[in-house]
């Protein structure tokens, strides 16, 4: 039976949120190409939010185009990130570049606002207390909605939190950290990746619960490790089905285990493995939302039937290796 999208409700987002984001970090969006046929298609389905990033080379402008030529940007909700460091690692969370990145940002969109802005990486060394600034008086000039940050600690967010309560200003109210049932045991991309996966993140998974904090979680299915096309017997031919990043940041025994044990519950449930992962990620107690890429509309709507799939936390412990058997 296929299901339809849910979605959730953010503040500062006067749209409704589908539970997931289509993610346009891929060869077809980053080269510029007509992407229009597979974004109506994930339209169709019910998808309404889209990730982007202005390091994503021309996936905004793909995106732009396609909402341009549909004249829908009053029903997309836009994720788009900006403060990505320089190709030789140099942060870049200074007012004027910030400020910059969503010049060219919103040009490439061809909208004058975002949804939901967030900095793609964060440097300690600025004070928060100049982000939040920064961030509201952008709301305020109305460019951007709910913001927020990725691959930022829960300390760092807490922090920002913190200052704009003691000062009367609008909070962080998303985060886009790593999340889901493969556990990232390498900095994929470097700059200061952040993960909340795994029995070791349990303290941080502990803080999003109790703060109801929206979580837009990248690399949902471990980067194609939980995309269902390898199977736990295959993993010595990994560099078959994985890039070189998910090879770096996800192929260890122990994620393989946790395949394995998704292949196993995958098949007493009836599901398929990526309905497993997802219903992990979806069956905590955060306010979850998945990005997911796909090319295929038939994997997405199975992707969406996974947001009605419960399980246990006895289940989730065993897949994620917490419990030795169910």
């Amino acid at each position: 039976m296929k299901h339809k999208m849910s979605y959730g409700k953010i503040s500062y987002v006067n749209k409704p949120v589908s539970r997931i984001l289509y993610g346009t970090a891929s060869d077809l969006f980053k080269n510029g190409q007509d992407a229009s046929e597979l974004l109506d298609a994930m339209f169709d389905l019910g998808i309404n939010t889209f990730d982007t990033a202005r390091v994503y080379k021309g996936s905004e402008a793909a995106l732009g185009k396609w909402m341009a030529n549909r004249q829908n940007r009053d029903k997309v909700v836009i994720l788009s990130k900006g403060g990505h460091p320089d190709p030789t690692g140099h942060k870049r969370i200074s007012e004027e570049q910030i400020r910059e990145d969503f010049k060219i940002s919103s040009e490439e969109l061809q909208t004058d606002y975002i949804d939901i802005y967030i900095l793609h990486r964060d440097d300690p060394e600025v004070p928060v207390g100049e982000i939040v600034e920064l961030f509201n008086a952008m709301h305020e000039e109305g460019k951007i909605g709910a913001f927020g940050g990725s691959n930022w600690t829960y300390q760092r967010i807490e922090e920002a939190n913190a200052y704009a309560a003691s000062y009367g200003l609008i909070p962080f109210t998303v985060s886009s950290p790593n999340y889901g049932l493969a556990v990232q045991v390498q900095d994929l991309w470097g700059g200061g990746c952040v993960s909340i996966s795994g029995p070791e993140h349990s303290l941080d998974r502990n803080w999003y619960r109790d703060n109801k904090m929206a979580i837009f979680s990248y690399s949902s299915l471990g980067r194609g490790l939980f995309s269902g096309k390898m199977k736990a017997a295959e993993t010595d031919h990994v560099e078959d089905y994985l890039d070189s990043f998910a090879i770096k940041g996800y192929a260890s025994p122990e994620n393989f285990e946790r395949l394995a044990r998704a292949e196993k519950l995958a098949y007493e449930k009836g599901l398929s493995v990526p309905q497993i992962a997802l219903a992990y990620l979806h069956s905590s107690e955060m306010n979850t939302f998945s990005v997911i890429h796909s090319k295929s509309p038939e994997r997405m709507q199975a992707n969406i039937d996974a947001l009605t799939i419960s399980l246990t936390e006895n289940e989730r412990d065993w897949l994620d290796l917490v419990r030795s058997s169910l």
